[in-house]
């Protein structure tokens, strides 16, 4: 199977926790919107799909992947197409599903994270809701961000193994990679004062970070960097 993703090409945003999962399970793919307009690609590409009219069940938002005629939206929901697919994710149902929602709690912290920059509206500019900003920052970062990575740290202290579902990586793990990875972007202070609280989240994050597939992936130009238009972003004062 050869898949299409289609998320925008100028950030990692959502669309990047399904590029981890590719790249771990050598998937053949294309990053769609990433191709030149002339050859199909670009934000049109994104729009063609939202926008198709003869679609009879119309995806909201993007990321989407592309199965030969399927079509599957929503971060989570891609992820758990893929995860058997690819070798992602344990055989045992119980376990699939109990994955399916730690994805789904990492969307919601993922969404409390991103609302710290912008709290009143997406369509605002930062600097239209900096103060709304600097109060929501400091309830995050003094209860959710605690509450949610105690509670990851917790389930990869009982997994049994070095990775949150046991012995065996799994798209869970390349997400909290991301995870991570994006909170020691935005809040390097604070995640700093948090790393003795959640050592097995640190090293969970070199171990994935390090695996052969994942490392190449870090290390080319397809892995874009972190910035102030992503989904997690660094501006000092509310990391202060």
């Amino acid at each position: 199977m050869k898949y299409e993703l289609y998320y925008w090409p100028h950030i990692q945003g959502r669309g990047e926790y399904v590029r981890l999962a590719l790249e771990e399970g050598e998937a053949d793919y294309v990053d769609v919107a990433r191709l030149p307009e002339n050859e199909g690609g670009g934000r049109p590409a994104v729009a063609r799909l939202l926008q198709d009219a003869a679609n009879k069940h119309p995806p909201f938002a993007p990321p989407l992947l592309k199965a030969g005629k399927l079509v599957v939206s929503y971060t989570a929901n891609i992820l758990q197409y893929l995860g058997p697919r690819l070798g992602l994710v344990p055989k045992a149902e119980g376990l699939r599903f109990y994955a399916h929602g730690l994805q789904l709690t990492m969307t919601d912290f993922v969404r409390e994270a991103h609302d710290v920059h912008h709290p009143i509206a997406n369509s605002l500019y930062y600097e239209d809701q900096k103060v709304e900003a600097l109060r929501r920052s400091r309830h995050f970062k003094s209860e959710r961000l605690t509450k949610f990575l105690n509670y990851f740290e917790t389930v990869l202290a009982r997994g049994g193994g070095k990775y949150m579902l046991g012995k065996s990586v799994s798209y869970i793990d390349l997400s909290l990679f991301q995870v991570m990875a994006s909170l020691n972007y935005a809040f390097p202070k604070s995640m700093a004062g948090m790393s003795e609280k959640v050592p097995r989240l640190n090293t969970l994050h070199d171990i994935v970070a390090a695996r052969p597939h994942i490392a190449k992936y870090i290390a080319s130009p397809a892995r874009l960097p972190f910035s102030t238009h992503d989904l997690m972003r660094h501006y000092p004062e509310l990391d202060g």
